[in-house]
């Protein structure tokens, strides 16, 4: 790969959309007066004053949450953005960078659908490229359908549905290759072998990480979604995102389980012993042709049926996700990684299937 590393530099004033250069952001009450846990009479923000621990409005910055964080992750405040779920931090990406009707974006099937979903709802081009036969990128033809309009290149590592990591040299090529702005999910990062890509923040400037608290976290309920990226990329999603977009409970909630990291390593360790237990019992079930590697909580599988199978996993209260209407993966079905209990019940149901 390295005949395409040629080191190109990233213009960010180039990236943003040019109403979005000129807008006056939203100032909220609690913009104006930030210090607001001092002890004080509260009378800026039309609130109901009767103390109930949530008639007040939020922190529109987070800045406890974004705090804990930034020790955990040994990343900058500034560099953090928090939203509701991952889905609305990857939407202001594309509202502050994206032209509607004029530009695109590249996403590489198959994978997390929401990209899709967003490029369409902000009548974005959705270039796709396919996955190679190994589930990685494709560079050369990604690069070669990059053009001028081209904003962001979405990688999502581990990949959604495949469970697999992309390379590094895979990566690294589009970070040097690509003027825009490359956005790695990583929401799976936790149950990967591999290291994440935040301590390389600092060092490519187009360098977007997304995580999230859903996962190995335990916390899909409050959603919380979080962007990492430079100080600059990050000011312009904090001029747009709405003032109050995290709650209180959310907050709260977060920076409570956040405390106990021992207790989400230790849950991690568990689903890792389990995604084991689930390799080795699932290679003796008789129509299972293909059991694909996974850095992620899920495995997929390549069944004779998926459909069939999927049905009759239902008829057996075993609720899974059937993947083969995605590219490159007919007649998969995706396995969470469950309990003990829940994983046993699910192997002793499909080897008598």
């Amino acid at each position: 790969m390295e005949k395409y590393v040629k080191e190109t530099k990233m213009d960010l004033d180039k990236l943003i959309r040019e109403n979005i250069k000129t807008m006056q952001s939203y100032s909220s009450a609690r913009d104006e007066f930030q210090d607001y846990e001092k002890k004080m009479i509260y009378l800026d923000a039309n609130e109901n004053p009767n103390e109930n621990g949530i008639n007040r409005y939020p922190d529109t910055q987070q800045k406890s949450v974004k705090k804990m964080l930034s020790e955990i992750k040994k990343v900058s405040k500034n560099q953090i953005l928090l939203g509701n779920g991952s889905d609305e931090v990857l939407d202001l990406l594309f509202r502050a960078f994206c032209e509607p009707n004029k530009d695109n974006v590249i996403t590489l099937p198959p994978t997390y659908g929401m990209y899709g979903v967003l490029a369409n709802l902000n009548a974005i081009e959705n270039k796709e490229v396919l996955l190679n036969d190994e589930f990685e990128p494709n560079i050369e033809q990604i690069l070669s359908e990059v053009n001028e309009n081209t904003k962001i290149i979405f990688l999502c590592s581990p990949n959604n549905p495949t469970g697999n990591s992309f390379s590094d040299e895979s990566i690294v090529t589009l970070l040097k290759n690509f003027n825009g702005l490359v956005v790695l999910d990583e929401a799976y990062i936790d149950f990967s072998s591999k290291e994440s890509w935040l301590a390389e923040i600092n060092d490519y400037p187009n360098l977007v990480i997304s995580q999230t608290l859903s996962k190995a976290y335990g916390m899909a309920g409050i959603r919380l979604g979080i962007l990492y990226a430079s100080t600059e990329i990050i000011a312009v999603l904090n001029k747009i995102k709405p003032p109050y977009n995290v709650n209180v409970l959310t907050q709260n909630k977060a920076l409570e389980k956040l405390e106990n990291t021992k207790k989400i390593s230790k849950q991690v360790s568990d689903i890792q012993i389990e995604k084991e237990f689930l390799f080795k019992h699932l290679d003796q079930v008789k129509f299972i042709e293909k059991i694909y590697p996974s850095d992620a909580n899920f495995i997929l599988i390549k069944v004779d049926n998926a459909n069939k199978r999927y049905q009759q996993l239902l008829e057996n209260g075993i609720v899974v996700r059937n993947r083969t209407t995605q590219p490159l993966c007919e007649n998969c079905l995706r396995i969470t990684i469950g309990t003990s209990a829940e994983n046993l019940k699910l192997i002793n149901t499909l080897k008598v299937l």
